[in-house]
């Protein structure tokens, strides 16, 4: 059974009607630019082929009834009234629960709604599960109230949600990269400006993902930490962020900052760079230039980030050892577990994948890795 007819049976056991319309928003892999984008820097993420679904039908009164296929069909229900509580036993709908709060705040009328949720985006390895279910929930109740909002505003809804309701304090790339995301291309984001240029990703190159199945232990107060790190160097150089201090720049400013906080500016300002270069590496189709920047990204992130974990760069071993110069390979992600994303030939797949199955449970205690072969994929839309 596919996800729309395991979506569709749930919706019809629970409300005892067929859905009258589906929307989706897919999760995102980072192929390039990480904790760059808390630093009003440069991104290049791109959507993939997994993704959250909603099927929806209208309702006569105020109130959203919401189902989850991932937690046994459990129903959620409030009223479209501001202010929205949150919920305690149904923590998953504290998501949608976020997002039709931003909407009403900001004045918008909404209409009574049942939706069922399914999602296919594996849930805690850093592929943005929760941003693609803000994304489609907007999307659904925006469309379903009879609202024409642009997919960039309902990102940036979707990012008011985590932040202020579920408290997150995430970027905006997920959110923005699920909603506007286009086939076959990776987005360059510009995290200050939010202007975004579609970068053409070559027809033969597989988006390969492997989830090392670490649990990220860490990573909440670490990357508050790195945070703090970033925000103090860029305070010293008088700066509103890091994006705004060149390579120079930092260099010719070392000597007053320690040298803990000199790393992790040097990583932003670098991995900024690199970005910027991959993007245009990658529109012109160089795979081996565009494996060289991910290289330097991962080795900026081990050695001056800190954020690696030696799992992850067991996987970055191996795979570099089957594609050699022909791609590219790196952690992506917050750090201290979770993916790695390799952009690799497609005719590399089966030998990269064979080689994790063999070598990687020597790097992980006996751990095995979870393979998502994957390609760039549309932004939410109707399904």
């Amino acid at each position: 059974m596919n996800q729309k007819q395991a979506l569709t049976e749930l919706f019809a056991k629970t409300f005892g009607h067929q859905p009258t319309h589906y929307f989706q928003a897919p999760g995102r892999v980072n192929l390039i630019g990480e904790h760059t984008d808390y630093n009003d820097g440069f991104v290049l993420p791109c959507a993939i082929d997994y993704q959250a679904m909603i099927a929806a039908s209208p309702r006569d009164d105020q109130k959203m009834v919401a189902t989850a296929h991932s937690y046994d069909g459990q129903v959620s229900e409030f009223e479209l009234s501001l202010p929205v509580s949150h919920s305690e036993e149904a923590f998953w709908s504290n998501y949608v629960r976020g997002v039709a709060s931003v909407l009403m705040e900001k004045g918008m009328s909404l209409k009574g709604v049942n939706i069922a949720i399914i999602g296919n985006v594996p849930q805690g390895a850093g592929l943005s599960s929760s941003a693609c279910l803000e994304v489609v929930t907007g999307l659904t109740l925006t469309r379903m109230s009879g609202l024409d909002i642009s997919l960039k505003e309902l990102a940036l809804i979707g990012q008011k949600a985590e932040n202020e309701f579920v408290g997150c304090n995430c970027g905006i790339m997920d959110q923005m990269v699920s909603a506007c995301g286009r086939e076959d291309h990776a987005m360059l984001l510009d995290c200050r400006s939010l202007d975004t240029r579609l970068v053409s990703i070559p027809k033969n190159a597989a988006v390969v993902i492997i989830n090392s199945n670490v649990k990220r232990g860490l990573v909440d107060s670490e990357y508050n930490t790195r945070r703090e790190q970033c925000e103090a160097a860029a305070k010293h150089f008088g700066v509103k962020a890091l994006r705004d201090i060149t390579f120079e720049q930092l260099e010719a400013g070392r000597n007053d900052l320690d040298e803990l906080t000199y790393r992790r500016a040097r990583h932003v300002v670098t991995e900024n760079e690199r970005t910027l270069a991959a993007a245009e590496a990658l529109a012109r189709g160089d795979l081996k230039a565009m494996g060289e920047f991910m290289a330097e990204s991962h080795i900026s992130m081990r050695d001056d980030f800190e954020i690696t974990v030696p799992a992850i760069d067991g996987i970055v071993e191996i795979v570099k050892d089957v594609i050699g110069s022909e791609g590219g390979v790196r952690m992506t992600g917050g750090g201290f577990g979770g993916c790695v994303v390799a952009l690799i030939p497609e005719e590399k797949v089966d030998a990269v994948k064979k080689a994790v199955h063999e070598h990687y449970p020597k790097y992980a205690n006996g751990l095995t890795a979870d393979i998502y072969i994957c390609h760039a994929s549309q932004g939410a839309g109707e399904a």
